[in-house]
């Protein structure tokens, strides 16, 4: 209970959060229960990835529908050979595609990102934080998920020593789970699946 008290004093004045991510499923594999757990906040949720992928945009959507939230794609390529993206590319499609540049909080991939590895993960995280700290998105927190996997030792889980972290409440954590199952249709034995958290946790910046 405990940890589960800090997360909402964390979130208790916050009126309008975003949710910034590379793919469909990173929403909810990384933060589905710290959205689901506050429902009287609005939510933006943007994926950078996927906007005319005929399987994963649509079950996006339906995802966005059980938030309650407002969800924006974007179509940076995603290819399975993962060129590098330009900084500038990313940063521009996160400022044409957002409905606006200001929040209460913003959450995003971490820089190194939450296994080893995913490039769009670190990337998306760059340019995040970059137009942060350059004041060109606007908000008084900026949180990172973490969560790492030993060097592919594990499956990615909660980094202990995380500014934010907290267990979802059981039913909470099955709600976020039948999302990854029932709406993005990964099985049950799947990396995707198996990765969903239980534990939350994120690494938290603040702007003066």
């Amino acid at each position: 209970m405990a940890e589960q008290a800090k997360h909402i004093v964390d979130l208790v004045s916050a009126t309008s959060c975003a949710v910034i991510v590379a793919h469909p499923d990173d929403e909810t594999l990384w933060a589905g229960g710290t959205i689901l757990l506050n429902p009287d906040i609005h939510w933006t949720i943007m994926t950078l990835c996927r906007k005319s992928d005929p399987d994963r945009a649509p079950k996006f959507f339906k995802a966005i529908e059980q938030y309650g939230a407002t969800g924006f794609m974007a179509d940076l390529d995603d290819g399975p050979e993962q060129s590098p993206l330009k900084q500038t590319l990313i940063q521009q499609a996160v400022l044409e595609t957002l409905p606006t540049s200001g929040f209460d909080i913003i959450i995003t991939h971490d820089r190194a990102g939450e296994y080893t590895r995913h490039l769009r993960h670190e990337e998306v995280s760059r340019a995040v934080m970059a137009l942060w700290m350059n004041r060109e998105l606007h908000a008084a927190q900026l949180w990172t998920f973490a969560y790492e996997d030993g060097d592919k030792k594990y499956l990615p889980r909660a980094i202990e020593g995380a500014d934010i972290i907290h267990k979802l409440p059981e039913e909470i954590f099955e709600s976020k789970k039948r999302i990854i199952t029932d709406i993005y249709g990964f099985a049950s034995d799947s990396f995707e699946a198996k990765t969903t958290a239980a534990k939350e946790a994120f690494w938290r910046f603040g702007q003066n």
